[in-house]
């Protein structure tokens, strides 16, 4: 008796089902963005179209930055659905009884999906790096904005607010690194004991003289209700970039390496990343979650499609499936709170499902 131990099959049945599988998952992720668009336009289309001058041009530009958000965060969903309706059908038509009536193993019938879902996983990353970072900081900047233009320069820091002992310095937005920070549109409240006492307003800042130069800065004189020319005037000393262009660093708006040098920099000026941390290893254990979409759907292909438990088989697949991305939520959340260490947060749910997923193979495999 000799024994199977290759990976797949055959070439055709690999074909076969990795084919059948891409094309469900991804037809049913087609129906998930079209339908989840429509609903999301629907309640936004209100608030683009109250700003003076928007129009149909403007909810086009809304759905080509909403629609990559929407793919990436449904994608695993397509993949567990997509699995489960090839490996669901496959069972009804007997096509599971006979390649394991020809001695395929389970895990070689769900080897071609599995390799499947690591393309996949390999695309999502790099579409969420590439497309989906970019579109989700712009979408952002754009609402901040109610909806008015869209800002060109995606690497820059927006509505800006920074507080220097009783003063509150408000930048329109922050760009660069280091020394070669500049600020735009900036507003320094001075307050003394609560009170209000000038208002000091800057087309542009500046590093010198160990604060920021303001150019054509204004100030005007709460009081007396005047304001004057203030040139050369420098604000905010021993207030460092990092607390301007590092402010609101959100990691579903960075790519991977530009999230890692942020890390680095405020690493560097002693602020807390564990929740950037966090957001940094899940940019990889998010999209391989797709690997484990097939392993935990495997529940629908063993067992007899006439014994009448098909159903219960595919809804089992699919609890799993969905117990993931609850457990996988909940342990991301603890670590933003700081509960989980990063790496805790991010890979302990695909490890304890790739564990949950191999002992219900094995033991749902009749």
């Amino acid at each position: 008796m000799s024994l199977n131990v290759r990976f797949f099959a055959s070439p055709t049945i690999t074909w076969y089902m990795a084919r059948l599988f891409l094309v469900r998952s991804f037809a049913v992720l087609a129906g998930l963005v079209l339908i989840l668009q429509t609903l999301d336009l629907l309640g936004e289309s209100g608030n683009i179209l109250a700003y003076p001058g928007n129009g149909d041009a403007q909810l086009w530009t809304y759905v080509s930055l909403r629609a990559p958000q929407i793919v990436a965060r449904f994608l695993p969903f397509a993949v567990l659905l997509g699995s489960l309706i090839t490996l669901a059908t496959m069972n009804q038509n007997s096509e599971i009884i006979s390649m394991k009536a020809a001695g395929v193993s389970a895990h070689q019938i769900l080897a071609p999906l599995i390799v499947a879902s690591i393309l996949v996983a390999a695309g999502s990353f790099w579409f969420n790096d590439r497309i989906v970072a970019r579109a989700t900081a712009t979408l952002t900047a754009w609402d901040n904005a109610n909806y008015g233009p869209v800002p060109i320069d995606r690497g820059i820091s927006s509505n800006v607010w920074v507080r220097d002992g009783d003063d509150l310095i408000h930048a329109d937005s922050a760009g660069g690194r280091g020394a070669a920070t500049t600020l735009t549109g900036v507003t320094l409240y001075d307050r003394r004991g609560g009170a209000l006492q000038t208002i000091v307003s800057g087309t542009h800042a500046k590093q010198a003289n160990g604060g920021w130069l303001v150019e054509n800065a204004t100030r005007f004189d709460v009081a007396r209700g005047v304001r004057a020319p203030a040139p050369g005037l420098v604000i905010g000393r021993g207030i460092t970039p990092d607390r301007f262009t590092l402010a609101n660093v959100d990691a579903d708006e960075r790519s991977f390496g530009a999230l890692r040098i942020a890390i680095a920099d405020l690493h560097a000026a002693g602020r807390p990343t564990g929740e950037l941390e966090a957001g940094l290893w899940h940019k990889i254990s998010g999209p391989l979650s797709a690997m484990l979409m097939p392993l935990l759907a495997g529940v629908a292909a063993f067992g007899l499609a006439r014994s009448g438990h098909l159903f219960i088989r595919a809804v089992i697949g699919m609890a799993l499936g969905f117990t993931y991305f609850v457990v996988d939520n909940f342990a991301l959340a603890m670590g933003n709170l700081g509960a989980y260490p990063p790496l805790l947060a991010a890979w302990a749910p695909p490890l304890l499902f790739l564990l949950i997923g191999e002992v219900v193979l094995i033991r749902s495999e009749e």
